[in-house]
Parts: structure tokens; sequence; C-alpha cells
């Protein structure tokens, strides 16, 4: 191992014609390393944003409830009214209002339209709520409301929330899965070629054992060869997924479900990190690879 670390920081000229310099291993390695990178950064970039969807979605509903309020027309004030009463005294309320027919009609316009008649349809009356820091009984205050209201009934979005906090566990566990498997694939087709690349330059290391090179030099060579094919194309696909993510609609055209899809902040240097990943992959799988085969050749 430490040979292999000698290997990528001084250059031997003698022990880099070991490995050919062109042909398919090349290619191969520098297109797959690209490739999975690429796709490396969208998953980082997908796993981060459902995160920051789900938790700005979740601080939009914390600390807000909403009342329902469904009774025939000439009893729809009274309970409204009965309804605020109960909530002005209920410790761990900060406020409540009850919205207005413009406010409803608001809330209806993007599935409706703007000319919804709110006024001539038997629409229940929302009251909103916000609550303090410390909270309040939910189940205490749906008992008074029951008493006071009977047409009243309490939502404190914790059936939205928790489904938003449950889509956002399991893309994140997607996503770092994602990664997983973009690794263990880089990994694989690395080892093919370096596999490849032994082989046919069987011959070489026969020579160059009868001459007294150790397993060690033979395998460093490899080693270097295939770990800097492997940061070179992991950077420049690192570079393309950066700027694929960067070209992605902003925020006032993703439309909802893609609003923050991509990196902000310090997330963009995220990406930087993946060419030193790949080196890492490279370096164990090639190591791996050529001590295994060396041992195969005699």
């Amino acid at each position: 191992m430490i040979a292999s670390f000698q290997a990528l920081l001084f250059s031997d000229r003698a022990a880099d014609r070991v490995v050919p310099p062109t042909g398919h291993t090349a290619w191969l390695t520098t297109f797959t390393a690209a490739a999975m990178t690429f796709l490396a950064v969208f998953a980082l970039a997908l796993s981060l944003a459902s995160g920051r969807l789900a938790a700005r979605w979740s601080e939009a509903l914390a600390n807000t409830a909403t009342i329902r309020i469904s009774a025939p027309a000439d009893q729809m004030q009274q309970q409204t009214d009965a309804v605020l009463a109960v909530l002005s005294g209920t410790p761990g309320i900060a406020s409540s209002r009850a919205l207005t027919n413009d406010e409803q009609k608001a809330l209806l316009a993007p599935w409706f339209g703007p000319d919804l008649p709110v006024e001539a349809l038997p629409l229940p009356r929302l009251i909103e709520v916000t609550e303090t820091g410390e909270g309040y009984d939910s189940e205490g205050l749906r008992q008074r409301l029951l008493a006071e209201a009977p047409g009243a009934v309490l939502d404190d979005h914790t059936r939205w929330r928790r489904p938003l906090a449950t889509a956002a566990a399991r893309l994140n566990l997607l996503g770092g899965l994602s990664i997983v498997l973009i690794g263990a694939t880089m990994a694989a087709m690395i080892t093919l070629a370096a596999n490849a690349a032994l082989a046919a330059n069987a011959q070489v290391i026969r020579v160059l054992r009868l001459v007294g090179a150790q397993d060690d030099y033979i395998a460093a060579a490899f080693v270097r060869r295939f770990t800097l094919r492997a940061v070179a194309g992991s950077a420049i696909g690192a570079a393309l997924g950066l700027v694929g993510v960067f070209l992605l609609p902003p925020v006032d055209e993703a439309g909802g479900f893609l609003t923050g899809l991509g990196f902000q902040g310090t997330g963009w240097l995220l990406p930087l990190l993946l060419p030193p990943i790949a080196g890492a992959v490279a370096l164990i799988a090639t190591r791996a690879a050529a001590f295994r085969k060396l041992r195969e050749v005699q």
C-alpha cells in the first residue's frame, strides 16, 4: 500500500512504461470514472434537495394549525365566534383568526380559477391558528371544540408533516445508496480494465520478474496509471455534473416539486470531493486486482 501511494506522488518513467499509455483500458477507465461521477453529482444534488424541500414544507406547517367549521349558514357565525373564544382561552395558542372570503378564494384559485363564487358555495369556514413554542394540548382542544362547536374540526398538520419527513428520509437513503452503487460500479469497471491491462502485459511482467522487479514495484505502476486516469475522468464528470445542475431551471420557473433542486451555498463544494474519492476507489480496486493477477502470472 505504501508503494502505491509513493507511485502516485513520484513519477517513474520506467515503471510508467509497464502499462500501455493508450488502448481500450485507457478510455474505459477515464470514461467510467467520468460517467459515474456525473451520475453521483445528480444523486448528491437530489439527496440534498429532498431534505431541504421537506424541511421547508415542514417549517411552513410547523407551529400552525387549521380549524375547519362546517355548519348551516345561519349557525356559521355563531360557531365561528365560539371557536375563537375557545382558542383565546387555550394555553399555547399565540393567535387565531378566521379567514375572509377573499383569502379562501385565493386558496382555491389554483384549482378552481379566480372566478369561483365563494359566497354562493357551502364552503366551510377556516380559522388559522398559530401556536407558541411550547405548543398546546391538541386532544384537549378537540374535546373543547366538540362541546362548544360540534361542526369544528382541528387539523394540526401532523398528517402533512409525517409523510414529508418519511419521504425526505427515503429520498436521502436512495441518494446514498445510489452513490454507493455508483462507486461499486466504478470499482468493478476499473478492476476489469486493470485485469485486461495486466493480462495484455503478462510477458512484460515475466521479464520484469526475471530482472529482479518485485511485485510491489509492478503493481505500483498499474496503480499509478489507473488511479490518475480515474481522477482525471472523475474531475471531468464532476465539472460536467456541476454545469448540468447549474443549468437546471431556477426556482421561479421549476415549479413547486423542483423548487431547490441542486446545491446551495457551500454545497457546491461537495462534488469536488468526488474525484479524490474516485481516486481512492481506483487505487484500492487496482491494487487488489494487480496483486491477484500477479499471483496468477507465473
